[in-house]
């Protein structure tokens, strides 16, 4: 089964390397690059999230005709796998078996209206800094600084301007929730993804803020692997009339 893992604002695929020796041999971890960063440097930057969500689905839809996936997405990665599925409904291609949905309220919350990324330099520094998960070694050296603002600044603009629409259709395949103990995010907002699937809904609480997905690792691998080796054998009992 494939995995593809889409990055948080401002992160590249890199941020998932360290999953590869901890997922289970049958799943392969595929990485999405988003341009702007990364091996896509000299690519430019979305206008949108319509055009980012057009790129990711260009990336994987000779991928997903033939085998089993998966989604895992943190933070804006989650607003991207959510619009990805209806993406992929929308184009008529298999759908996923499971989307993990992590460090992200339901896209349908009503979230106060912010232009974070029209910031001064000085205070937009602030801000991610207060977010956390950057690293001090690159607020500290001017020329990565120089590189990474514009990145993480379009992540936020193409974020902060996200229209939700209500889909006729909910999610059909299972989810799973992830959400830090320490992250600024409300149970009641978490639970609200419930409203956009009717399958299986879990819900994991995981130490740490909202990068908490740096800190736990092992943990998160281990709850894909019994979900995604779940689902497997779920899929086989089907295919095979076995009840």
């Amino acid at each position: 089964m494939l995995l593809f893992c889409l990055p948080y604002a401002g992160g590249s695929e890199a941020i998932y390397y360290k999953w590869k020796n901890c997922l289970h041999q049958s799943i392969e971890l595929y990485p999405i690059e988003l341009k702007g960063r990364g091996k896509k440097m000299d690519k430019g930057f979305y206008e949108n999230i319509e055009e980012a969500v057009d790129d990711i689905f260009n990336n994987i839809k000779y991928k997903i005709n033939n085998t089993d996936y998966a989604i895992y997405g943190h933070s804006m990665g989650s607003l991207l796998a959510f619009e990805l599925y209806y993406k992929i409904e929308k184009m008529k291609f298999p759908k996923p078996k499971h989307i993990f949905f992590s460090g992200y309220e339901a896209p349908s919350i009503i979230r106060k209206k912010e232009n974070t990324y029209n910031l001064s330099d000085y205070d937009f520094i602030k801000r991610i800094i207060e977010l956390g998960g950057t690293p001090k070694e690159l607020i500290e050296n001017k020329e990565l600084l120089e590189i990474f603002l514009p990145i993480i600044r379009n992540d936020f603009k193409i974020i902060e301007n996200y229209n939700y629409q209500e889909r006729e259709h909910k999610i059909e395949c299972d989810i799973s929730v992830l959400y830090g103990n320490q992250e600024d995010i409300s149970l009641a907002n978490i639970l609200s993804w419930k409203n956009h699937v009717s399958s299986g809904f879990k819900i994991y609480n995981l130490e740490g803020n909202h990068f908490f997905i740096n800190e736990n690792i092992t943990n998160i691998s281990n709850i894909i692997n019994s979900t995604l080796l779940r689902n497997k054998i779920n899929t086989k009992k089907i295919e095979y009339g076995v009840k």
